[in-house]
């Protein structure tokens, strides 16, 4: 058997005194003017860890080096945003020249700072119409105020995980489809024990279980959250208040807030085989397309399926959307060898056969059109569910800002002070809220 040219490296342990020390210094001025034919070696920084990722991504770069015999990747995994941002803003030889992310809220930050090149001369060269090429939710996810600095490498879709063997016992046929459905159907799914306490809730709305972070459940209602001239309108917003009353409602139906924290007490890490929707716990379940891999693997001893998350009674028209994000890729501005750079971009993220071979690894969903309709795709049916979420027109990620989404942090502590009751004036939270959104954007600008 051949040896393969791929070079993976352990995680980084960079010296943090002299990335701390370099950490505001401004970005070394990279390249585009090298030939892409010419022997070059690339560095490659991902955030991927697990075997089965690091094998597929590896997989990929074997087949890109073969096309590509000039072009060395040396690739660096496990690696963290704030790692990848110290190197770029270090600049010099051991900087990065592609980079990922795994948080779509950073990419404001990437594009405005300038530490993520502009994919559009090269997209130009390269004689790419994005828009042709990419989903317009994933497209605006990685681009800010004009600048296409990052390119989507596979997307995460949001769906409601459902336990078929509860939903039966209850005389349940179908997964609800509107919220008012969903909370009929929650009160026929909770269980109690013989002291009243929950032994299994219909659907935990709670803001602190996994992956309920609550822009990820407010995407059903397809907020806005900026006005045109860039301001925080969350309080002006009327969605923002139904969003709340309706996942008060969903908790009260079942025993109250304070009844669920107990119950979310009892489960144990998200990752682990104590989660609370394998362990019959929670009979319907937000995650994305990753958790029906995870659940096979654990030979769950229960028959479940997934639907599209419920939308709100007036929205019944928009049922099939869902929260949208995913990985990102792009090429460091300090890098010398962006034409380089861009030839493996290109070829992780664009090039159908690797990004329909890294989708079927890792089971996230494609980030093409041509990928999302290859033969070669998972014809798993859970799997599709998630597919077809991904390319619903109603389907909404969170806008970028220049500060890595402080204001979704901002809006999921404020939510968790709803939920616990400790917010007695919504409307006033919500303009408070928009205040602080306000400044620290413009703190960021300044």
């Amino acid at each position: 058997m051949a040896l393969r040219r791929i070079r993976t490296r352990v995680p980084l342990a960079l010296g943090a005194a002299a990335l701390l020390l370099s950490g505001c210094a401004n970005p070394s001025t990279g390249s585009n003017t090298d030939d892409p034919t010419k022997p070059v070696t690339l560095k490659f920084w991902h955030g991927w860890s697990a075997p089965g990722e690091v094998k597929a991504i590896n997989e990929n770069i074997a087949r890109f080096e073969k096309l590509h015999p000039n072009i060395d990747v040396v690739s660096t995994g496990n690696v963290s945003d704030e790692t990848i941002n110290q190197a770029l803003r270090a600049g010099g030889g051991d900087a990065p020249d592609v980079v990922t992310s795994f948080t779509t809220n950073n990419v404001g930050q990437y594009c405005s700072s300038g530490m993520w090149a502009d994919l559009d001369p090269f997209l130009k060269k390269s004689g790419i119409d994005k828009a042709k090429v990419f989903p317009k939710t994933l497209l605006d996810y990685t681009q800010y105020e004009g600048v296409q600095c990052a390119s989507p490498l596979l997307a995460d879709a949001f769906g409601m995980y459902y336990n078929k063997d509860a939903f039966e016992e209850a005389g349940i046929s179908r997964p609800p489809r509107t919220m008012s459905e969903m909370k009929a159907d929650a009160v026929k799914l909770t269980r109690k024990k013989k002291d009243g306490s929950l032994e299994r809730a219909g659907f935990m709305p709670n803001f602190q279980l996994y992956q309920n972070s609550p822009d990820r459940m407010f995407a059903q209602w397809g907020p806005e959250y900026f006005d045109a001239e860039g301001k925080a309108k969350l309080a002006d917003e009327p969605r923002t208040e139904q969003f709340f009353s309706a996942m008060r409602g969903l908790a009260d139906a079942q025993g109250g807030y304070q009844a669920m924290e107990r119950l979310r007490a009892t489960f144990g890490d998200e990752m682990s085989s104590q989660n609370g929707f394998l362990t019959g716990k929670l009979a319907m379940h937000l995650d994305g397309e990753w958790r029906g891999l995870m659940l096979d693997e654990a030979e769950a001893k229960f028959d479940w399926s997934v639907a599209p998350l419920p939308v709100p009674d007036d929205q019944a028209d928009t049922y099939g959307r869902g929260y949208l994000t995913g990985t990102v890729a792009g090429i460091a501005h300090s890098s010398r060898h962006q034409n380089a750079a861009w030839e493996l971009v290109k070829y992780l993220t664009i090039d159908t056969e690797p990004v329909v071979h890294f989708a079927n690894a890792i089971h996230n969903v494609p980030s093409t059109f041509e990928a999302l309709k290859s033969p070669d795709l998972d014809a798993d049916p859970a799997f599709r569910t998630f597919i077809e979420i991904a390319q619903n027109p109603h389907s909404q990620a969170v806008p970028p800002s220049n500060n890595g989404g402080q204001y979704i942090t901002s809006f999921g502590d404020f939510s968790q002070g709803v939920e616990a009751g400790r917010t007695k004036d919504l409307h006033r939270g919500l303009k408070e809220l928009d205040e602080q959104i306000d400044a620290d954007n413009l703190q960021s600008e300044n």
